[in-house]
């Protein structure tokens, strides 16, 4: 028996209800549709809806007209002719309205609903309970909750659909306070709700989530009679894992007298969104126990399980299993095969799926573009994303994404441009996925401000944007304004793990310690120090900034695994302590850890800086024989130069003849270096002519040969070299260092002229060149004479600004800490090892290849680690 409310002669004021929908929480879709054919099925006379009374007129006819065009779905011609009736000033009978307004409601066409709804008003001031609930239908259906709304407040009365009706419309509108609110109003003029009223309202519950009014509601669900009524009892457990009570969703399920599909589904589901992944697949094998057959939600669920589960044995038999069943042939079951194979790495058993499909969507192509990409083949995902075009699909965000971070691996800057046009074309750059991809493709292609560009373009930066940003920033040789960036973050997000990784990495480029230990604070203070890799970030940090005592600390106060230990063995590396490096190797070795390949790129390369040449090759050969690990190109790099800067340049070629693979510009690059140190012209021109067939662009290769012929004699040769390379235009960055000031960074470019203390700097400077001159020093030791040009290019000078700034900014006696982006001169070296001794302060650079720890006049490369002498 039906319940009518009646209404006050004048519809309410709204603010007086306050139900005008406010801002949403989010979107959660709830379909009202009613049969139109059945309705025109059970029509019958009812009250006539007149402008003015014409009796010469039929109005039957035109109404029944107008109701036959509606049963076939010509929305227009049932307009045209409603809109004719009116000019005509004909009879327009409820139920031909009711008719049209079910039309618009199931094509969704809400404009001429509108229309329709403005005929209607013209008419009447107060709705009966049929039209009202066809205009609200409509409008609900077509997401106009505001007239919607004023529908509701308009009508003589309302019954349980209208109530139902509006409620569903609040919360697929996302408005889930406004749907709890009418829900409770219904109660309180004493309307009981009936089995569609709970469903709505338990997923609004769960759409927030609040468990505290979702319990309130299965009270309710007793109070009223409906405990035992299946589709109430399935909404009942999906609210309950929506609010992350997984424990009251079984307890309930366990208690159901009866049991669908759905209720299987939603248990199973539940247990996967809520991470119990394992108690899920129990009940799913307890579901075939119970003879009930899994459906495609079912089989799709289960299958995305196996996929975040990494369980390939079982996703092979439920792959199995699924092709025996109907589901066998869904679009949606073959997608999560490929994304659950791809999950597990199985790229070739995807692609076996995906060429089997007979009708891939633009969800099929997406999965296994993303397939190829994250497991390392992006030129196989660019080539399916172009078959794919072929094909006549258009892509969504997340395709444009993936075929992004493909373009930003194979460094494909012109495709991205291409991609980015696309996403501007299709309306996807306002997706942040998108955005954020395009971040990280113009980072990884060196287009850094194309980059900035996009990040600025956010309207709502989230924390993968700012991230992006930081990272590359970073990459781009840009760690200062990266700090920047990160200060810029916290006002408005919160960083987490990988965030801090990032600012860590860019704190030991630049030397920026004191900001390293505030985000190690940081770090401290929100427990987020023991995360994946922050830990060994930490440790990283202090490596490169060359403060060992606090990286040990570091290293001593988390788990030790293999990263740990090759941080620290590349630290002693650097610094030439070969020794050192060997008994943290045994110590590694000791604990149980097996190394891998960095490991022995560290080894190798502390050893070749210590002259440990037998060692070295008893590495190299361990590696293989005992470990079987089969040396890369830096492997083999790392051991030409340990022969090499032992002076065995003959054994450094003939081991690279006979290496198994080609060697790249690094290794012949490597021999170069040793040519030059122990000035073998012929041999070095060999190597340089084996990188430039390789390699033309890099500037390092030029410079080192320069050096060669400079250090032989032969000038014309070097200026000859040097014509090319500008005719290349070959140009190197130019020379910055960096030096921490009260936890200021400081950044000095080569021929600084505008820091504001450059006077002062410039002044403190000449005052040390004239002490040198007065203690015997030539003007060639602090100033490169007939090798300035090379200097000044490849070195810089800058890291002498860094260090007088540092002198005059900070008391006596305090250490100063630089970091510089090119080598070391000589003249540098001999200058900033006087300066030590003058000031009685230790000083220590790390340059782009050593760190050089000046104290009393003397250096600790023991004069070997400067740019014309490694």
């Amino acid at each position: 028996m039906a319940v009518f409310v009646i209404t006050p002669p004048n519809p309410p004021h709204l603010n007086s209800l306050n139900m005008l929908p406010s801002k949403p929480h989010q979107s959660n879709t709830l379909h009202f549709f009613q049969s139109l054919h059945s309705h025109q099925l059970s029509r019958r006379k009812s009250q006539e809806i007149s402008v003015l009374n014409n009796n010469s007129i039929d109005a039957t006819k035109f109404n029944s007209d107008i109701c036959q065009h509606c049963l076939k779905g010509d929305l227009e011609e049932a307009l045209k002719q409603l809109n004719y009736l009116q000019q005509l000033e004909i009879t327009v009978d409820e139920e031909t309205y009711i008719s049209v307004l079910k039309l618009c409601e199931w094509k969704r066409a809400a404009s001429e609903g509108a229309q329709v709804y403005s005929l209607v008003s013209k008419s009447i001031t107060r709705f009966g309970i049929k039209i009202g609930n066809a205009l609200l239908s409509m409008f609900v259906r077509v997401g106009n909750l505001i007239d919607a709304w004023y529908v509701f407040g308009k009508m003589e009365e309302r019954d349980i659909f209208s109530w139902n009706v509006l409620v569903g419309g609040y919360a697929k509108g996302g408005f889930f306070d406004e749907a709890l609110n009418m829900y409770h109003r219904m109660l309180w003029i004493g309307l009981k709700p009936d089995v569609y009223t709970f469903p709505c309202v338990l997923r609004t519950c769960g759409a927030i989530p609040d468990l505290i009014r979702g319990k309130e509601v299965h009270a309710h669900v007793f109070r009223y009679g409906y405990e035992s009524d299946i589709d109430v009892n399935n909404a009942l457990i999906t609210m309950y894992v929506k609010c992350g009570s997984t424990s009251s969703a079984r307890l309930l399920f366990d208690t159901m007298t009866r049991r669908d599909r759905i209720s299987w589904n939603a248990i199973i589901s539940g247990y996967f969104e809520n991470g119990l992944f394992f108690e899920g697949l129990k009940l799913f094998f307890m579901m075939r126990d119970y003879s009930v057959d899994p459906d495609l939600m079912t089989m799709t669920s289960v299958i995305s399980a196996c996929e975040i589960i990494a369980n390939e044995k079982l996703g092979r038999e439920l792959h199995g299993y699924v092709l025996r069943t109907e589901s066998g042939t869904e679009v949606s079951v073959h997608n999560s095969l490929i994304q659950m194979y791809s999950s597990v790495g199985n790229w070739e058993e995807a692609e076996k799926v995906f060429s089997r499909m007979e009708f891939k969507d633009v969800v099929s192509w997406t999965a296994m573009i993303s397939c190829y990409e994250s497991n390392g083949l992006p030129d196989k995902a660019i080539e399916t994303f172009k078959q794919m075009e072929v094909d006549g699909l258009n892509p969504d965000e997340i395709t444009i994404a993936c075929v992004l971070t493909s373009c930003a691996s194979l460094g494909l800057l012109e495709m991205g441009i291409k991609l980015h046009e696309l996403a501007k074309k299709e309306k996807l750059i306002s997706y942040i996925i998108v955005a954020n991809s395009l971040i990280a493709m113009y980072s990884k292609c060196k287009c850094i401000d194309k980059a900035l560009e996009v990040f600025h373009q956010i309207p709502h930066k989230s924390i993968i944007s700012w991230t992006s940003i930081i990272v590359g920033l970073r990459i781009n040789n840009r760690s200062f304004e990266s700090l920047f960036f990160f200060r810029q973050m916290r006002v408005n997000v919160e960083p987490n793990s990988v965030t801090l990784i990032s600012v860590l990495s860019a704190c030991a480029r630049i030397g920026a310690l004191m900001r390293g230990k505030e985000i190690h604070a940081y770090s401290l203070r929100s427990g987020s120090t023991f995360d994946g890799f922050l830990p060994n970030a930490i440790l990283d940090m202090y490596v490169r900034c060359g403060r060992m005592r606090p990286a040990w600390n570091q290293f001593n106060s988390h788990k030790k695994d293999i990263a740990s230990y090759n941080i620290l063995l590349t630290g002693y590396a650097q610094r030439g302590k070969g020794s050192v490096a060997v008994r943290l190797y045994d110590s590694m070795i000791n604990s149980d850890l097996k190394p891998d390949e960095i490991t022995f790129i560290s080894l190798l390369c502390a050893c070749s800086r210590s002259g440990m040449v037998n060692e070295g090759l008893e590495y190299f050969d361990i590696m293989q024989k005992i470990y079987h690990i089969t040396p890369n190109l830096k492997h083999y790099a790392c051991a030409v130069d340990l022969l090499g800067r032992a002076g065995l340049l003959n054994d450094a070629h003939e081991f690279i003849r006979k290496m198994p693979v080609n060697p790249d510009a690094a290794i012949w690059g490597a021999l170069l270096n040793a040519c030059r140190v122990h000035r073998q012209v012929e041999l070095g021109e060999y190597a340089a002519q084996k990188i430039f067939e390789i390699d033309t662009k890099s500037f390092g290769y030029y410079i080192l040969l320069c050096n060669l012929y400079a250090d032989s004699g032969r000038w014309d040769d070097m200026a000859n070299l040097r014509k090319l390379m500008r005719e290349k235009g070959l140009i190197v960055d130019p020379g910055c260092s960096w030096v921490e000031v009260k936890g200021k960074v400081h950044a000095f470019l080569s021929g600084d002229e505008f820091h504001p203390q450059i006077i002062e700097i410039n002044s403190v400077l000449e005052g040390f060149y004239e002490k040198m001159k007065n203690m015997g020093y030539t003007e060639s030791d602090f100033k490169d004479g007939t090798e300035s040009s090379k200097a000044d290019i490849f070195c810089g000078h800058s890291e002498r600004l860094a260090v007088v700034f540092g002198l005059i900014s900070t008391v006596p006696g305090m250490p100063i800490w630089v970091t510089k982006n090119l080598y070391m001169c000589k003249s540098c070296h001999n200058t900033i090892k006087f300066i030590s001794k003058i000031v009685r302060r230790e000083i220590s650079v790390r340059d782009t290849e050593n760190f050089h720890h000046f104290k009393d006049g003397a250096c600790s490369c023991g004069d070997e680690g400067y740019w014309g002498k490694t």
